[in-house]
């Protein structure tokens, strides 16, 4: 299944104490709980004034609809193509058009 990154521009977000943050992953995984396992929340990184969200989701439209029914900003959605991390150095790649370690017999 597709995997996308999201961009939610929120302003003052890298000022949100960890309560507010608790609050914001609360609403979040209850929407995600009414819209069924077809959409999958993995984590997020929490900036200065923006969040960026990894999500595994079907489509696009069901991404916008989740952040629609939350009253969260959906300012850009991008498919994630590939992983490259230190293991990538050694061969391996995560992605679609990479399903086994490059190199390997």
């Amino acid at each position: 299944m597709p995997k996308y990154l999201i961009e939610r521009h929120i302003p003052a977000l890298g000022t949100f104490s960890a309560q507010q943050l608790m609050d914001v992953a609360r609403q979040s995984v209850s929407v995600l709980t009414s819209l069924g396992p077809s959409i999958q929340w993995l984590h997020s990184f929490v900036t200065r004034d923006k969040l960026f969200c990894v999500y595994i989701s079907p489509n696009v439209d069901l991404i916008k609809e989740r952040a629609r029914l939350g009253g969260f900003p959906c300012d850009k959605v991008t498919e994630v193509l590939s992983v490259i991390d230190p293991l990538t150095a050694e061969g391996m790649i995560w992605g679609p058009k990479h399903e086994v370690a490059a190199g390997a017999a």
